[in-house]
């Protein structure tokens, strides 16, 4: 299994690369920023392989205390980048924040399936699907919609930046150790879907406030 994670990585990335040219301009930010998670996961793969060799393969350790770090800041650098430099726009941010996690998880899940096979259930299909990549989109999103507003506010953008990536980091970790306590494990499945869907309602009715504002 030497070398899956790049084989794996040239197999996803490459075809999606060659669909931009082809795609609508619309939609190619989208694809761009899918192609960014999915290289941020194969980068910090290897960060968080040597943080695991450092630590003596505690897992328990890694996973709930290094992993949400490093991912977190991985993952918001290009959103940061893209904030900063491109456009503050609270829609456009949200839309590529949550596509990058989508992305890294995309790949992290392929991957482990890929690396797992005899051990992967439906089940733990289902339970990745909903839970674990659901909760790399949520925290990246969250990132990427407190930039529209940390943007604007000169005083606030550094200590609103780091407050955003806390929250992320943060988030991410409880959503970690609730999935590895057998007392807390279910909980933390719903978690990210309790999280996301009273958002997906929000942003629901506030398009459906700004047709009517605008019909008017």
């Amino acid at each position: 299994m030497e070398g899956m994670i790049y084989i794996l990585y040239i197999c996803m990335f490459v075809p999606l690369l060659l669909s931009l040219p082809l795609i609508q301009k619309a939609s190619r930010s989208i694809m761009i920023f899918i192609l960014i998670g999915i290289s941020s996961a194969l980068f910090i793969s290897e960060v968080n392989g040597i943080m695991l060799r450092l630590l003596g393969y505690n897992s328990l350790y890694v996973t709930t205390t290094i992993t949400p770090a490093t991912e977190e800041i991985i993952k918001a650098i290009p959103i940061l980048i893209y904030a900063f430099i491109i456009t503050d726009n609270r829609d456009k941010l949200l839309t590529a924040s949550f596509a990058l996690g989508i992305g890294f998880a995309l790949f992290e899940n392929t991957y482990i399936l890929v690396t797992s096979i005899d051990n992967v259930t439906v089940g733990w299909a289902i339970v990745r699907g909903f839970s674990t990549a659901l909760m790399h989109g949520i925290c990246t999103a969250a990132v990427g919609y407190g930039m529209s507003f940390v943007k604007k506010k000169k005083k606030l953008f550094y200590c609103g930046t780091i407050s955003l990536l806390m929250l992320a980091v943060t988030y991410h970790g409880i959503f970690n150790m609730f999935v590895q306590s057998e007392n807390l494990k279910n909980f933390g499945f719903l978690l990210p879907l309790a999280t996301y869907i009273p958002v997906v309602i929000a942003l629901v009715f506030r398009v459906r406030n700004k047709k009517k504002q605008t019909a008017k």
